[in-house]
C-alpha cells in the first residue's frame, strides 16, 4: 500500500474522537456528539465534520425528523488498526518488537499485563 493511500485512511485527531463517541454509543445526532467530546467544539464544526465524514464514506446518515442520525460505517478494529500500523512504521520503522519494547522500558506495560497478552496470543494461535 502506497504512503497516501495509508494517509487518506489515517483518522484525523477530530474525526478520530468523533468515530469513538460513534462506535462507544451507536447512532447519534450531531448534539448528541458534540456533547460527548472534549473541548466543547462548535455545533457547526461537528456537524461539517460528521458531513464529511459521510462523505468519506466513515459514516452514514439518516434524516429523523428534523435531524440526521449519524452512524459509523468504519469498524473500529479497521481504523484503530490503520493507526497502529502507522505508529509503527512511522515510530519503529515497522517494527513491532520495537513498539513492544519501547512499552516495557518505559514501565507503560507491567508484568500482569505481559502475562495476560502471553494467555491471549495463545489462544488465538491455531492448534499444531
Amino acid at each position: 500500500m502506497d504512503r497516501r493511500k495509508r494517509a487518506a485512511e489515517q483518522l484525523p485527531p477530530m474525526e478520530l474522537a468523533i468515530m469513538h463517541v460513534l462506535w462507544d454509543n451507536g447512532p447519534s445526532t450531531v448534539q448528541a456528539v458534540q456533547a460527548r467530546l472534549d473541548g466543547n467544539p462548535a455545533y457547526t464544526t461537528v456537524q461539517t465534520i460528521l458531513n464529511t465524514m459521510e462523505k468519506k464514506g466513515r459514516t452514514k446518515r439518516k434524516l429523523d425528523g428534523k435531524a440526521y442520525v449519524y452512524q459509523a460505517v468504519l469498524a473500529r478494529d479497521k481504523a484503530l488498526g490503520n493507526a497502529v500500523r502507522d505508529l509503527i512504521q512511522r515510530t519503529f520503522q515497522g517494527s513491532v518488537e520495537g513498539l513492544l519494547m519501547n512499552l516495557v522500558r518505559t514501565e507503560q506495560i507491567d508484568e500482569a499485563t505481559l502475562q495476560r497478552l502471553e494467555r491471549l496470543l495463545a489462544e488465538e494461535r491455531p492448534a499444531q
